[in-house]
């Protein structure tokens, strides 16, 4: 924490004003999801497609050369946002162009979700069930792959009716094959107002001004852009990938920094405090 003095205030501002004036605004991919389980990456959702048996060989080859030459890109501390954003789409582009012609059926989702390496984090049933018993809405804001997303939420048995997904989402012809995706377009850097501006989401909680954001990149904290009259909001950024290159730009930009930390532990402890379940 870069300032532990303003993280006590947000937090206790949170606790007094209660859940109903509370909703939390969370990234998907390596926030909610693991980065990382025994020294092995885990999967995006774009991964669990990509690394899937629908892909052919060729197709997977095509997608890994993508991931090595745009991730560092992506990830890299010393471009800017506006160097990145142009990169971010052709890759996205490229990547859903290249899926695609893979003619990926409806009906093989649940089976490539359940197939796949995905790992959500430690503490993510108790994170889901509090925000759920509270009446707390959160909403995941991804630039992954929306229909994967939800299926992994589904298996994971905890996608409530409190839980609200925008993301990159599938359009499947009448025979269930994808023949595109929808628009907007979601990548990793325009995350705010702009692709919100298709969704009420944010104007039907025009109540719930408090915001908890949780991601894992720079791109992430403008997820809550689209909330009118904020009063209070607590940043909590995962670094989970060249931590002493990003240490610095990420605690000037997040409240709290959690490193290589694969647990939703502080988030639950902070919730727990704010909801009143713990003295």
């Amino acid at each position: 924490m870069k300032s532990p003095e303003h993280v006590r205030r947000v937090i206790s501002a949170l606790r007094k004003e209660g859940p109903d004036k509370l909703q939390v605004v969370s990234d998907f991919d390596m926030t909610l999801s693991r980065f990382g389980f025994n020294g092995r990456r885990c999967p995006t959702s774009h991964n669990i497609l990509d690394n899937s048996q629908v892909i052919s060989e060729e197709g997977r080859k095509k997608l890994k050369d993508l991931l090595h030459y745009y991730y560092p890109i992506e990830i890299d501390p010393n471009r800017t946002m506006e160097e990145k954003r142009p990169l971010m789409v052709e890759w996205w582009t490229r990547a859903h162009g290249l899926l695609l012609q893979q003619k990926i059926l409806k009906r093989d989702i649940a089976k490539i979700v359940e197939e796949s390496e995905v790992m959500l984090r430690d503490g993510v049933n108790t994170f889901f069930d509090q925000l759920h018993q509270h009446n707390i809405p959160l909403f995941i804001f991804s630039a992954g792959v929306g229909d994967i997303l939800e299926e992994v939420l589904r298996q994971a048995k905890v996608f409530h009716p409190n839980v609200n997904v925008m993301s990159n989402y599938m359009d499947f012809d009448d025979k269930g094959v994808l023949r595109q995706f929808k628009e907007p377009l979601i990548h990793t850097y325009n995350k705010n107002g702009s692709v919100l501006e298709k969704t009420d989401h944010f104007q039907q909680l025009s109540s719930r001004t408090n915001i908890i954001l949780l991601g894992d990149s720079m791109g992430d904290l403008s997820m809550a852009d689209g909330v009118a009259n904020v009063e209070n909001i607590l940043t909590i950024g995962f670094l989970n990938d060249k931590v002493d290159e990003q240490r610095g730009k990420y605690r000037d930009a997040y409240d709290v920094v959690l490193e290589k930390d694969e647990t939703l532990d502080v988030v639950n402890g902070i919730l727990c405090y704010i909801l009143g379940d713990l003295n």
